[in-house]
């Protein structure tokens, strides 16, 4: 394979140009970087174009931006996730799971597919929620904080269970035995990520001086390289390498490595994935979207977004109800926890070359990640005014809302 340098830094402009206008535009650069590759790419205008070698980049830097969220997400606060973030996690995966598969099923579609876009219709973008929630200042609202734990459980639910359906994929026919072999696989890699996390890990970073005698870059090889591997653990096992990567990451916390030790690594591996690796990826999925399905497909694009959204609104704030915060709460944590994002576009790219989906359902998760991405900070910043003028917004340091403590403080 021999590497077009000059397609190589085509690519890599495109994508900085276009993270760069989408965050100047308040909306995080992987929308920007996808648009670049609609715009400038076949889609549109034709003038980049996919080769081998940016593709193999594009595939390095999602294995290692799964790495990178794996690290981000520390397994305590999975554990500690409140009542409130799972019911929210649970309301706002399965209804507009059910809502969109079924549509798909409706209307012609296999069920393989149609579970494709339901579970993808279901995912929450971790990172996109921690953005928005800096920039409209809501971190120390109980809102944000039911939002963060929702999307931790969301996002890890739908990785596993997108591994799985891509298992299935690749079995080709199903029957009782297969299935079983696929759960028997599955299940062989959990018990060895559990084992490496538990016992093997643990002694090589606490118990020898393997891994304190490595400087700053050695440490960083090291975590990629056992990023890597877990990635291929995962691939024999009959799932994709994603959820190595991200399992890997969830092992490489501040509980292992030591809280300063721990945010060191996250930014070198960072700067790797997201800062160069990634966008490759995001660009090349824009290559392979059909512009045309908006036309052909009009009326079931809009409802696949349309579905998605309001089960996503509403299925959180039905199952939120159950703490007793009041339906309106759970209104604005379905709002804000309706993005997409990246965990979509990265199993969508990778059901379309599997062949699970076709082009057509691949521009539909598409469009549905851009347009969904896009609204959160409207509905969002709408749904917290909302609160904020009923006295409902609730700051988890004040024992009152946040309406409440600004009428005392005026007073």
């Amino acid at each position: 394979m021999e590497l077009n340098l000059l397609n190589v830094l085509s690519v890599v402009l495109a994508a900085y140009a276009g993270g760069l206008l989408a965050r100047k535009a308040g909306y995080p650069m992987v929308l920007g970087e996808i648009l670049a590759g609609i715009v400038l790419g076949p889609p549109l205008l034709g003038l980049l174009a996919p080769d081998e070698g940016v593709l193999l980049l594009g595939q390095l830097g999602i294995l290692f931006m799964m790495l990178y969220i794996g690290m981000e997400l520390e397994p305590e606060e999975l554990r500690k996730a409140s009542w409130g973030g799972l019911l929210a996690a649970v309301g706002g995966f399965i209804v507009p799971m059910t809502l969109c598969t079924g549509l798909m099923l409706l209307v012609g579609f296999g069920w393989l597919p149609a579970l494709f876009v339901g579970v993808a219709a279901g995912v929450t973008s971790l990172a996109t929620k921690s953005r928005i929630l800096a920039e409209l200042d809501l971190f120390h609202t109980r809102i944000a904080h039911v939002m963060m734990a929702g999307a931790l459980v969301a996002d890890t639910v739908s990785l596993v269970i997108f591994a799985a359906l891509l298992g299935f994929a690749s079995a080709g026919e199903l029957d009782a035995l297969s299935i079983a072999g696929i759960a028997g696989k599955a299940l062989a890699f959990f018990a060895f990520a559990w084992v490496v996390g538990r016992f093997i890990l643990p002694f090589v970073v606490r118990r020898t001086s393997l891994y304190q005698r490595l400087d700053a870059g050695g440490r960083f090889i090291a975590a990629a390289a056992f990023g890597l591997v877990m990635a291929e653990a995962a691939h024999l096992a009959g799932m994709h390498g994603i959820l190595g990567a991200f399992v890997a990451g969830l092992m490489l916390n501040s509980d292992m490595l030591g809280r300063e030790e721990a945010k060191a690594l996250e930014k070198r591996i960072n700067n790797l994935s997201l800062g160069f690796l990634a966008p490759f990826f995001f660009v090349t999925a824009g290559f392979a979207v059909d512009l045309s399905v908006l036309a052909s497909h009009t009326g079931l694009v809009l409802a696949v977004i349309a579905l998605g959204t309001l089960g996503k609104i509403f299925g959180t704030a039905a199952f939120y109800s159950a703490t007793g915060h009041g339906w309106r709460e759970g209104v604005a944590i379905g709002a804000g926890m309706n993005g997409r994002g990246a965990v979509e576009i990265i199993v969508a790219q990778i059901g379309l070359a599997m062949g699970v989906i076709d082009a057509t359902v691949f521009s539909i998760l598409v469009f549905m990640a851009l347009a969904t991405t896009a609204t959160v900070p409207v509905l969002l910043g709408w749904a917290t005014k909302w609160l904020r003028s009923r006295g409902e917004l609730v700051d988890v340091r004040a024992p009152q809302p946040l309406a409440a403590v600004a009428h005392t403080q005026s007073t």
